[in-house]
């Protein structure tokens, strides 16, 4: 890891998704014991509390499909601007909320990154790829525009703000999917981006797939954003998202890519997205998001504590 303050701030956004709910993500995951599992591991962990949105504005888009525009105007605001700041006082790790709020943290952090003269790179865990414009998008959902915004994507221009440090596409790297829209994929391919599907996890595993990101990262001495939706896992582990999408990441895969993250020293930032817990049973879900994030920061498999249900 690039810190050892772990800086943890909560984005209870709810108003990309399709269904309510995420706005209690944040609490979930503090009851879960996040701050506890990072404290364990010998970080020193700042818990800002939950950012607020900026102040609503009036927009428009002749995409009558659209919801919540103002409202995710607001969130990507106030959420660039603390993640700028808390970038370069130690690991933000951003409390979601649903996965606009990777709009907002990713622009921010991107943009300290530049301002420092470093790479920027982006893994994406995750079902879908998010990677739909304000035009493309039927759902109107806008959970599933985040990655296309921050990598300057058209589409955008003259309603949201603007990207000032857009991520370079090709630094961006999708594993997991299995719910990607036609419109996303032909934007995914036109700008370069690395994605890797399930069938790939399951033809190769997701360590060689994982590796050759991580070597590239590496290799350009480049800081690492990881955005971890819940739908990334099998929603027979995982069933607290609104978004379920059957055959996910297994608790090894998951737990495996964790640890190999950790093991690259790379990771700078980390996005804890899509948690529902009004769909959750027993909080299994807060928890074992809770238990990948410890691994991410270096938690062993000898140290992890069994738990029954």
């Amino acid at each position: 890891m690039t810190t050892e303050r772990c800086i943890l701030i909560g984005a209870p956004t709810q108003d990309g998704a399709g269904r309510l709910g995420c706005d209690m993500g944040p609490s979930a995951y503090r009851t879960a014991g996040l701050r506890e599992a990072l404290a364990d591991l010998g970080f020193v962990v700042e818990d800002r509390g939950n950012v607020s949105p900026a102040p609503l504005r009036d927009l428009s888009h002749p995409n009558p499909a659209l919801r919540n525009l103002s409202a995710y105007d607001a969130w990507i605001r106030a959420l660039t601007d603390a993640a700028e700041e808390a970038g370069g006082d130690g690991m933000p790790i951003f409390l979601g909320g649903d996965h606009s709020l990777s709009a907002g943290s990713i622009a921010g952090l991107a943009r300290r990154a530049r301002r420092e003269g470093r790479a920027f790179f982006v893994l994406w865990l995750d079902a879908h790829a998010d990677f739909h414009s304000l035009e493309t998008t039927t759902s109107g959902n806008l959970h599933g525009t985040p990655l296309a915004y921050v990598t300057g994507r058209s589409g955008f221009d003259g309603v949201l703000p603007p990207v000032e440090a857009p991520v370079q596409p090709e630094n961006v790297c999708l594993i997991g999917l299995r719910s990607v829209d036609p419109a996303e994929r032909a934007a995914m391919a036109a700008a370069g981006v690395v994605a890797h599907d399930m069938r790939a996890i399951d033809e190769v595993g997701i360590a060689p797939l994982l590796r050759g990101f991580l070597e590239r990262v590496e290799a350009a001495d480049g800081l690492l954003h990881v955005s971890l939706d819940v739908d990334f896992l099998d929603p027979d582990i995982a069933p607290a998202v609104g978004t379920t999408v059957p055959g996910g990441a297994t608790f090894r895969e998951a737990h495996l890519a964790m640890e190999m993250l950790h093991d690259s020293g790379r990771v700078s930032s980390l996005d804890l997205v899509e948690l529902n817990p009004f769909l959750d049973e027993r909080g299994r879900t807060a928890l074992l998001m809770v238990d990948l994030a410890a691994s991410l920061m270096g938690r062993k498999i000898l140290d992890r504590p069994t738990r029954s249900f």
